[in-house]
């Protein structure tokens, strides 16, 4: 009898929890009537206490820290006193990673900030799973070591090293954007201590359709663990009110887009097993599924 083909495994990963309390509710709704396994958690956010509870309760979600150096007001006294210029508030991704590029922002003041984020999480209750960045602010190299070691000294298991398709742009300035972060990983694999799931979604960020999560499923390979960046949340008009956030994010279409059916029939279409961070262990240098993962045999 011929053995059945191992599939790909999909981590679908929901950044910025706690961005807003709309966002939030959307992320749990995206697990628990879709195909979200994980989500990282802004530790700065203003909500942060309120939010948290429906995480926790949530047991279809792995949970990470979104690490944060490019929205909202730092948890930390030096960090706000060093962005005094900025109104002791973080400034946007290119100003942020120029001070940090520069020195005006030095990388130690960045440690003591992103530890709080990470204990604060962890005093909440939170199981983290993995670590990544808002806006990929962690892919510049003196950052991505400094969450590497933080990875290492919390014992979190996974980075997201993320990397872009540039097949897949359209425009300019996305093609631009894309070509950035993968100089960047290009970088940042050489650096890598640990073993990572293979990144997909930059070029769909903050749009994700049907469409996309078709043409971006298309040809995964079977045994590989990836990694689908996504942005679903509840939309609500009384908390979102800056033009730009609202350009760039459709969160009500990617909601959408996460609990349609016709994604997870895709998905089993191809052979492609949803799986969250919990599932995972390396062996022989490659992620492989535990002993005890959802639908694998103890």
């Amino acid at each position: 009898m011929n053995a059945l083909p191992e599939p790909a495994f999909l981590i679908v990963n929901a950044d910025d929890y706690g961005y807003f309390r709309c966002v939030s509710q959307g992320i749990v709704e995206a697990a628990t009537r879709g195909i979200v396994t994980a989500t990282g958690v802004f530790a700065n956010a203003e909500r942060f206490d309120e939010d948290v509870p429906a995480l926790r309760d949530c047991a279809a979600l792995d949970a990470g820290v979104h690490l944060n150096l490019t929205d909202g007001r730092p948890l930390t006294a030096d960090m706000r006193a060093s962005l005094g210029r900025w109104g002791g508030r973080f400034p946007g991704k290119f100003t942020m990673a120029r001070a940090v590029t520069m020195g005006s922002v030095r990388v130690h003041e960045v440690a003591a900030e992103w530890r709080a984020q990470i204990e604060r999480c962890l005093d909440a209750g939170l199981k983290l799973q993995f670590l990544n960045s808002h806006e990929h602010i962690h892919m510049l190299p003196v950052l991505f070591t400094l969450v590497q070691a933080f990875a290492e000294e919390y014992q979190i298991p996974h980075v997201r090293l993320a990397s872009a398709d540039l097949r897949r742009y359209r425009g300019g300035g996305a093609l631009l954007r894309g070509a950035i972060i993968g100089a960047l990983a290009a970088l940042a694999r050489r650096r890598a201590t640990q073993t990572v799931a293979r990144f997909l979604g930059l070029e769909a960020s903050g749009k994700l359709s049907l469409a996309d999560l078709d043409a971006v499923t298309s040809d995964l390979q079977p045994g590989t663990v990836y990694e689908l960046m996504c942005h679903p949340g509840r939309f609500d008009r009384a908390e979102v009110t800056d033009p730009r956030l609202l350009r760039y994010h459709d969160w009500q279409g990617e909601l959408a887009t996460l609990t349609d059916p016709r994604a997870k029939a895709l998905l089993a279409e191809r052979g492609i097993r949803l799986v969250g961070y919990r599932d995972l262990q390396v062996s022989n240098e490659r992620l492989v599924l535990r002993a005890g993962a959802r639908g694998v045999p103890a």
